[in-house]
């Protein structure tokens, strides 16, 4: 090789050397940038400004893979028209394999398109509804280590003189990123969340009874009460309505968590005002029902609410579609399938009042579903009647609820919880 050879391959050499340089300078820059947020707005936006610099484009754009729709979304759309940009991302989604993004989504391989007028896979409807006009782009996808997260475009770039391994080294870094970002906000997010159901917890116990357990005359009264989540829907209480009555409540609001949690504090607070002065079991859900017909589409209560003479144990009782209570006498357990209106917050209408009369030393065992409905790790319920042969057998036992909940959690062990459960006993003499 000549001289001057030497010399024109020595300076095409330390023009590639420069040119490594420089891409090593620009991707530890970019590099030092993601590292520097948590933020996932801000730092995708830092890195687009970025690029979009760099390359010298006209736009920049990343779309996310949203894995409950299978499709990609625009999450950041950067070029000079605002309105552009506010189109990609309110109006453009892209499924898997559609255009582009969607075919570098599916290949997760780097793609670079001088003429996209030219090459089948461009999706036109993009420009067609924000009036941009794409000439060219580069497509980078963006995957980690729970798969793929998005793909990355960058529009109309007037620099030619770019390096496909270094792109495919940004994009790597750029992904985990954006993955540390998501589950910093995950993160975020679920405190957040765990923070709203303490105090959501919170407020529901500060609405039922201070104690478990109310004694009035000859008449005790003792609840569980075991939300299947933090938070639950199944609700309780003990009041003194009257001179020597106390009223006795048990409910299960329809749905779980938050939602049926707050809607039970309104109806303790509700029924807690419509049932002072009343002697009516009856008059108090009729009264409750049509409060509760205002409520939100889709929410209603199963009710038993009941008025005992704590002296002469004679019971006033009134059900809203609530499973029947159990009479215990001496060695004898009896089903009380008493006449019941529908689920409060239905239907408008009567609710009906059965009397009886207890002697002492009779219970009454009143239960939400989720105590036999409970399920062991073959799927199987409790049950209702195998629920009642179990109490059949401890009929003379102390202190029941307490062993009906350890039968319940026993059944259940191994398993998810699934419903709340309540249980309120009632004891005359």
């Amino acid at each position: 090789m000549k001289k001057g050879e030497n010399t024109v391959v020595l300076k095409e050499y330390l023009k590639h050397l420069e040119k490594k340089v420089e891409d090593l300078k620009i991707l530890t820059e970019i590099s030092e940038i993601i590292s520097s947020t948590f933020d996932f707005r801000e730092l995708m936006t830092i890195v687009m400004e970025k690029a979009k610099g760099l390359m010298n484009a006209e736009g920049c754009s990343i779309l996310l893979y949203n894995k409950e729709t299978g499709k990609l979304e625009f999450e950041v759309a950067l070029c000079s028209d605002e309105s552009t940009s506010d189109s990609l991302r309110t109006k453009v989604t892209l499924d898997i394999g559609q255009g582009v993004a969607g075919w570098v989504a599916e290949k997760q391989e780097v793609l670079c398109i001088r003429d996209v007028k030219a090459d089948p896979r461009f999706y036109q409807d993009a420009d067609r509804q924000t009036g941009f006009v794409t000439k060219s782009l580069i497509a980078v996808p963006l995957v980690g280590r729970r798969g793929l997260i998005g793909v990355a475009e960058i529009i109309n770039p007037q620099k030619e003189d770019y390096d496909i391994e270094i792109l495919e080294l940004l994009s790597k870094h750029f992904a985990i990123a954006i993955e540390n970002a998501l589950y910093y906000k995950e993160s975020i997010e679920k405190e957040r969340l765990k923070q709203e159901l303490e105090i959501a917890a919170s407020l529901q116990k500060s609405f039922l009874p201070e104690s478990p357990i109310f004694v009035k005359d000859n008449l005790t009264a003792s609840a569980v009460n075991i939300p299947a989540r933090q938070v639950g829907g199944d609700l309780y209480d003990f009041i003194e309505p009257i001179k020597s009555r106390v009223g006795i409540f048990i409910g299960d609001v329809s749905g779980k968590g938050v939602s049926a949690a707050l809607y039970m504090s309104k109806i303790i607070s509700d029924f807690r005002y419509i049932a002072n002065g009343s002697s009516s079991a009856g008059a108090v859900m009729n009264k409750l029902n049509s409060v509760l017909l205002r409520a939100p589409r889709g929410m209603f209560l199963t009710a038993v609410y009941m008025i005992a003479d704590a002296k002469k144990g004679k019971m006033n009782v009134s059900v809203a579609g609530h499973p029947p209570f159990l009479w215990l006498r001496d060695e004898e357990v009896k089903i009380m399938s008493v006449p019941s209106g529908p689920p409060l917050g239905i239907l408008p209408g009567n609710y009906p009042v059965s009397n009886f009369t207890l002697k002492r030393g009779d219970r009454l065992l009143f239960l939400t579903d989720g105590t036999f409905e409970a399920k062991n790790r073959k799927g199987q319920r409790i049950g209702f009647y195998n629920l009642v042969d179990f109490v059949k057998k401890r009929v003379d036992k102390e202190p029941l609820i307490d062993m009906i909940t350890e039968h319940v959690n026993k059944f259940s062990k191994g398993t998810e919880r699934t419903d709340d459960l309540t249980i309120v006993e009632v004891r005359f003499g």
